[in-house]
């Protein structure tokens, strides 16, 4: 059986390399474009009680730092990824220990981002039908990275130096 000899093979680097930087760096751009409308939209407001259309001065730092902080992970993964690919082409197992130094926060930050959402919506946490899109957004789009994640670290599709070492990069 014959593997990939990249730590990073192109599904990996499109989704964690570019898919995932356009997601926070539109996600970013649309916090700059209307903070009002990504802090109301983040959760259900209760009825009868309208979402405010200004915020006071915490919320809006608050709101903006945290695309901000969004927007930079993915700037970072684009980077490393990128010139991890580039300049160790042909070490895979150099390849596999950074790229899992990268992507093992990542991933505890994947499942604490949806474990955290979920729990701070308190007693609207299964009501599906009041959750706004933009809830909706962030639940689903947090998957579609959390799953790749978790498949990277499970070796799927991958160069993983335990499983394959030498031996099968001299085939």
């Amino acid at each position: 059986m014959s593997y990939p000899r990249s730590a990073i093979p192109t599904f990996y680097y499109v989704a964690f390399g570019l898919y995932e930087p356009a997601l926070t760096t539109l996600g970013f751009l649309g916090t700059m474009a209307d903070p009002v409308r990504t802090h109301n939209s983040q959760a259900p407001w209760p009825s009868g009680i309208p979402a405010p259309a200004v915020l006071p001065l915490a919320s809006m730092v608050t709101i903006v730092q945290l695309a901000h902080v969004c927007a930079l992970l993915g700037f970072v993964n684009f980077f490393i990824l990128g010139t991890v690919r580039r300049h160790l082409a042909g070490q895979p197992a150099i390849q596999e220990k950074i790229v899992g130094a990268l992507l093992t926060p990542l991933l505890v930050g994947d499942i604490a981002h949806l474990a955290f959402t979920i729990w701070a919506l308190g007693d609207e946490r299964w009501v599906f039908s009041n959750w706004s899109g933009m809830l909706w957004i962030t639940v689903v789009l947090g998957l579609t990275l959390l799953i790749p994640r978790v498949a990277w670290h499970m070796g799927v599709g991958r160069y993983v130096n335990r499983r394959d070492g030498k031996g099968a990069l001299m085939q």
